[in-house]
């Protein structure tokens, strides 16, 4: 800790380097020596080999010093683990079922965090911004695609039985047409038919009043049946176009209702950025989903944080060093092999700071027989070298 607080580390250097100084012998040569003229000049100072050591020393004094408090912290953990385990039976299993506890809703709320979204954030917003108007949207917009399907199929309908009312009625007019002509050939034809009887009559000299009645009364009957038939036709052409311009009416207001009912529906789409209820009735129910597990996040961060107080308090009565980092580690006081790895992770540790410790101490001590054996080619300073060597070892904090 006093390598941190003394301030007098320059006024040692300082020391050595003015007791370098002062019994540096002055040879004419190397005054002479140019290189040796350069480095002695102000802005070249000459790098003593004694400061550098000091500087060595103190470097890795407070090195040691940060290696020995890892090393207590580390101990103090080990002696952390020895009370907890030299706990009674009785003690040690209520701590390992806060810590079992602890554990579970810690899994819990992780499985939260790591579960993937179902919708994204701005659907979660939407669906909370309308929380209350999303079920009766929900229920209208199914409506209108079910009124949306049915207005849709009865146009098809309505469309298929115009175009066979067309269909049949440019039928009976394609028939009728035919009808007028069959029927004024059969009138010509029965007239020549008759005209022909007669003159066979009249030349061969029989009676063909007989042949014309029947001539005529055949011409007369097809005849009658084909201007049935016309009239039957006509009727029905008639009722044709009353049947298409019915269903015209019909589905043209049927039409109306359809843009209309797919104009909700395709707003209710757009403003919900959906394609259909069905989708919307999926986002709200994961946005439902959501909302429970976040009021379930939110309970168990809760608990969490009690045991968590509670897990603390107990191990805080024991006078642990640090009780907080338990509440990390509850598995190692949940389970015996846990807490066997921990121990050993924290003793390996341990050694290796040992070591470190014993490398920076030798490194230190090998420092000041370098610096002693400096300062011995100058004899009538072993005073003052030992004042330096002992006010470095107050800044160390090493013994000699």
């Amino acid at each position: 800790m006093g390598l941190f607080k003394k301030k007098k580390k320059p006024k040692y250097v300082e020391e050595i380097l003015e007791f370098e100084e002062q019994g540096q012998p002055q040879e004419e040569e190397k005054s002479r020596d140019p290189n040796t003229r350069k480095s002695q000049e102000p802005g070249h100072p000459r790098k003593n080999p004694a400061m550098e050591y000091c500087e060595q020393i103190l470097t890795a004094a407070k090195a040691l010093e940060e290696t020995k408090r890892e090393y207590g912290t580390v101990t103090d953990y080990l002696t952390d683990i020895q009370t907890i385990e030299d706990l009674p039976e009785q003690e040690y299993g209520e701590i390992q079922e806060i810590a079992q506890s602890i554990s579970s809703l810690s899994e819990s709320r992780d499985a939260y965090v790591n579960k993937a979204k179902t919708i994204s954030d701005s659907q979660f917003a939407q669906m909370e911004q309308y929380q209350d108007q999303i079920p009766e949207v929900i229920n209208r917009l199914k409506s209108n695609e079910t009124y949306q399907t049915t207005v849709k199929r009865d146009m098809q309908y309505l469309e298929g039985e115009r175009e066979e009312w067309r269909y049949y009625k440019e039928t009976l007019e394609q028939e009728e047409e035919m009808l007028r002509k069959v029927l004024y050939i059969l009138a010509g034809a029965g007239m020549a038919v008759i005209i022909m009887i007669m003159i066979l009559g009249v030349v061969l000299k029989f009676d063909f009043k007989m042949l014309v009645l029947v001539a005529a009364v055949v011409v007369g009957a097809a005849g009658g049946i084909m201007v049935w038939r016309l009239q039957n036709d006509e009727a029905d052409i008639k009722r044709s176009q009353v049947n298409i311009n019915y269903a015209t009416t019909l589905l043209n207001k049927i039409s109306f209702k359809y843009v209309n009912v797919t104009n909700a529906v395709d707003y209710a789409c757009e403003k919900y950025h959906v394609k259909n209820s069905y989708e919307l009735n999926y986002i709200w129910e994961q946005y439902l989903e959501a909302v429970r597990e976040r009021d379930k996040y939110q309970r168990t961060n809760d608990e969490l944080e009690f045991l968590t107080g509670k897990l603390l308090r107990r191990l805080r009565s024991y006078h642990l060093y640090d009780a907080k980092i338990w509440t990390y580690q509850v598995k190692a006081l949940q389970d015996k092999k846990e807490m066997v790895e921990v121990k050993h992770e924290l003793l390996v540790r341990r050694q290796k700071l040992r070591s470190s410790m014993e490398k920076q101490i030798e490194n230190i001590q090998k420092a000041k027989r370098e610096i002693e054996k400096l300062v011995q080619q100058y004899p009538g300073h072993e005073r003052e070298v030992k004042e330096i060597l002992e006010s470095l070892e107050k800044i160390c904090g090493i013994a000699a």
